[in-house]
């Protein structure tokens, strides 16, 4: 198992930050764990944090009548709640343990810390963000091309059931 600033050096939205700022996160981390079945957050909360998977898996869902649908399951070293947050918006999905998992709580609050301490390393993480947002942006506009074009051809598309495939 690896330590937190090691887990936070892995990740794409922490590359590139200064060893200084990765201890200054580590000592805020705060460790959760969530039990299968259980949520981290749910569609419609409030964004105060972003969220750091230690171990488990964890799966993106939506309700929609009383049915529930995943999108994506996260493994280990995934980070999610990033849009809301810096969108100030509410959680557009779910996240729910799809197995036992261990996590790391980033709190909004550590991030305006950083801000008023070390603006540079501060906008690292911001510019890092969006490429994470937009990198996710692309895919879904892949996905959202490729099942126009199907339903279009009358078939499944081949990048949907490739990455439904990928979601079992």
């Amino acid at each position: 198992m690896s330590s937190p600033r090691e887990l936070l050096g892995g990740i794409s939205i922490f590359g590139g930050l200064s060893d200084s700022t990765l201890d200054f996160l580590h000592a805020r981390l705060e460790p959760v764990h969530v039990p299968k079945g259980e949520y981290f957050f749910r569609e419609g909360d409030s964004a105060d944090c972003i969220f750091v998977l230690e171990s488990g898996s964890a799966e993106v869902v939506k309700t929609r009548e009383d049915r529930t649908f995943v999108f994506v399951t996260f493994k280990p070293g995934a980070c999610f709640g990033e849009t809301a947050l810096m969108g100030i918006t509410s959680q557009t999905a779910g996240i729910r343990a799809a197995t036992g998992c261990r996590a790391f709580r980033l709190d909004r609050n550590v991030l305006h810390e950083l801000y008023r301490r070390d603006l540079p390393q501060f906008t690292l993480i911001q510019m890092n963000l969006g490429r994470e947002i937009a990198r996710r942006f692309t895919i879904l506009g892949e996905v959202l091309f490729e099942h126009s074009v199907a339903n279009r051809e009358g078939r499944p598309g081949a990048l949907v059931e490739a990455i439904h495939g990928s979601m079992k």
